[in-house]
C-alpha cells in the first residue's frame, strides 16, 4: 500500500475513544523524535513551522513552507500531512505538484484568508479542483474556520462541511469548535472529523474527544510551545 493509502486507512474503522493522534513536527529533529515515540503518521502545523523559521503564523513564504515539509518527510519513513494554510494563492494543479514534490501524503486547507471567511461555494469549487488534480495521492483535510472567525452557530460549520465533503474532502476540521458541540458536529458531518487538542492538558484528552465523535486529533503548534517552555525553564 502507498503511504497515502496507509494514511487514509488510519482514519477509518476506528472504535469510539480511539482517535488517530497526529502530533505536529516543526522540523526534521522533532519529526524523528515523534516517530521514535511510536506515532504511525505526522501532521505538520503551519504555525509551528512558521515559528521554527522565524515567521509569524501565516507569514511563511510558500517556498520556505514546502522546503520545511520536504526536510521533515525526508527525515522519517511514516506518512506526513502538511498544513499549507489557504494554499498560498497557487492554482490547484501547482499546489498538488508542490505537495507531492515535498513528499506529503495529505494537506490541511483553510477556508479563510486574511482573517476573513471565504465564500463556501467558491471554496468548495476550488477544493474539487484540488481533488481532481490530486486523485487519490493526497488526503484532503478541509479546515472549517467559522468558530475561529467568531461564527458560533454549529449549523454554519456543518453547512460548509457538507459542501467540502461533496467536493472531495477526506476529512473536515472545524478548528476551535467547543467540545460541547462536538456530538452535534459529529451527527451532522459525514466522514472523518478532526479536532484540536492541547497537549498541556488544558483541553479534554484525545480519548475523551474520540468518545464524543472525533476521528483524529491534532495539536497545532502546541508541542513546539511546550518544548520552548521547557527550554525556558532550563535556561532560567
Amino acid at each position: 500500500m502507498s503511504k497515502s493509502g496507509t494514511f487514509r486507512a488510519l482514519h477509518h474503522g476506528r472504535p469510539p475513544g480511539d482517535p488517530l493522534i497526529l502530533p505536529g513536527p516543526w522540523d526534521a529533529a522533532s519529526a524523528r523524535a515523534l516517530v521514535a515515540a511510536g506515532f504511525p503518521a505526522l501532521a505538520t502545523p503551519s504555525a509551528g513551522v512558521a515559528a521554527s523559521l522565524g515567521y509569524a503564523d501565516g507569514a511563511t513564504p510558500a517556498a520556505e513552507m514546502f522546503a520545511a515539509v520536504a526536510r521533515i518527510t525526508r527525515a522519517v519513513d511514516v506518512p506526513v500531512s502538511a498544513d499549507v494554510e489557504e494554499g498560498y494563492g497557487l492554482a490547484p494543479k501547482e499546489l498538488v505538484e508542490r505537495l507531492l514534490e515535498a513528499g506529503a501524503v495529505g494537506c490541511n486547507l483553510e477556508d479563510s484568508a486574511g482573517g476573513v471567511l471565504k465564500d463556501p461555494h467558491e471554496h468548495a469549487e476550488w477544493l474539487a479542483e484540488v481533488r481532481s488534480a490530486a486523485g487519490d495521492r493526497l488526503f484532503l483535510n478541509a479546515r472549517v474556520d467559522t468558530f475561529a472567525r467568531g461564527v458560533t452557530d454549529p449549523g454554519r460549520a456543518i453547512e460548509r462541511a457538507a459542501l467540502y465533503v461533496a467536493a472531495g474532502a477526506d476529512c473536515v476540521y472545524p478548528i476551535d469548535a467547543p467540545t460541547a458541540v462536538l456530538p452535534l458536529l459529529r451527527s451532522g458531518i459525514e466522514g472523518p472529523l478532526n479536532m484540536y487538542a492541547r497537549p498541556d492538558g488544558a483541553s479534554p484528552a484525545p480519548a475523551e474527544l474520540g468518545g464524543l465523535g472525533a476521528t483524529r486529533i491534532t495539536f497545532g503548534p502546541g508541542l513546539l510551545r511546550l518544548a520552548l517552555r521547557s527550554v525556558q525553564r532550563v535556561l532560567a
